[in-house]
């Protein structure tokens, strides 16, 4: 390599240079020789790696696993023993969540605990109130409602002890259910058409799966359930009977399909499936061909006998795609979804649930149903 200083390259004697001129030639002769060489050998070894490629290309092994998508997780939804929430079950056994191409994966909560793995990230979606879902939302577990299933009409029950007759018979007496849960919510209502006071009675905190336990011990002298358990209830104490359902207030407690917006952002298109097929669990429901099978697998579900649960069923009413287009429009009244979240949210903060008033705008997406 030659060297150099600030001047250039370093002046050699003239006799050196000569000798050097020689070595040179000689050199480059040799070097000349040694590239061709060089070349020769590295145009056979692309040609050996070109060839290697090709081969792996056109391997039927390593197209097929290039050509094969990602495979997605299934989608992750908690759900319980409600009779829309239920129902699922069909689409579950039929295998139409498959059929339509979407991996779902249900898993079977008290209604509590399910909101709480909402809550703790464990699942995508959780079947819950509209009032209730505001709960986790306010807590850090905002989600989207995306699908309505039914509306309470009956199956919601305050239910007194023999003797109690009216919710007036109330005044100074203990009730049992799960405080700032829907039947909190539909007790406070009941209370306000019979002219009475949240004071006027001494409200006691239960599980709703231990309300039946509590009324036939008499440790209290009214509880408030939701079916199955209000059947057990009734059930468990002769004589006993509702005093305020929400039958008096159809459209007081909705009941919903409550996702994640990451999720729903992230799997859009899968979530659409979903509802889909609800639509087709719907019916199945509503049909009454179809409506005895469609009952014993929900009873079984749900460990009642499928008598029982038959007669229980009128109490929740299974909306229609148009019943729950109509639902999802704006409104004041309890016939719109806006307007029932309202009533939940003002009981919410008059309690002390959680601090102020959620945004409902934000909790409603009726994209999907909308545009069926």
């Amino acid at each position: 390599m030659t060297r150099w200083n600030e001047a250039g390259p370093i002046a050699r004697p003239l006799e050196t240079r000569r000798a050097s001129l020689l070595i040179f030639l000689r050199r480059s002769s040799l070097s000349h020789l040694r590239l061709s060489w060089n070349r020769l050998a590295l145009g056979a070894l692309t040609a050996a790696l070109l060839g290697t490629v090709w081969f792996a290309a056109r391997s039927p092994a390593t197209a097929v696993a290039a050509d094969k998508p990602a495979v997605k997780p299934p989608l992750r939804i908690a759900y319980s023993d409600w009779p829309g929430w239920t129902a699922f079950e069909i689409g579950i056994q039929k295998g139409w969540f498959k059929d339509e191409g979407v991996e779902v994966q249900f898993s079977w909560f008290d209604y509590l605990p399910s909101m709480d793995a909402f809550s703790a990230g464990k699942v995508d979606a959780v079947t819950v109130t509209n009032g209730d879902g505001l709960v986790t939302g306010a807590n850090g577990a905002k989600s989207k409602y995306i699908l309505l299933t039914d509306f309470s009409e009956g199956n919601d029950q305050i239910i007194g002890i023999p003797g109690v007759k009216t919710l007036k018979d109330l005044k100074g007496k203990k009730v049992g259910l799960e405080l700032t849960l829907v039947e909190h919510l539909l007790l406070l209502q009941g209370m306000q058409k019979a002219g009475m006071k949240p004071t006027d009675v001494e409200l006691v905190n239960f599980p709703t799966n231990e309300t039946p336990q509590a009324l036939a011990s008499g440790q209290v002298s009214a509880i408030g359930a939701w079916y199955p358990v209000s059947g057990q209830a009734r059930k468990s104490v002769a004589g006993s009977k509702p005093l305020f359902t929400s039958a008096n207030v159809p459209g007081l407690i909705y009941d919903t399909l409550a996702v994640s917006p990451t999720s729903l952002t992230q799997r859009k298109a899968d979530w659409a499936k979903v509802v889909k097929v609800w639509y087709r669990i719907a019916e199945f429901v509503r049909d009454p061909k179809t409506r005895p099978e469609a009952i014993a697998i929900m009873a079984a579900k749900a460990g009642v006998k499928t008598e029982e649960y038959a007669a229980a069923m009128p109490g929740t009413h299974f909306l229609s795609l148009a019943e729950a287009k109509k639902a999802f429009k704006k409104g004041d009244g309890l016939d719109s979804l806006y307007g029932s979240s309202k009533v939940a949210n003002e009981f919410n903060v008059a309690n002390k649930v959680y601090k102020a008033v959620q945004p409902i705008d934000d909790y409603i997406d009726g994209e999907f149903v909308l545009g069926m």
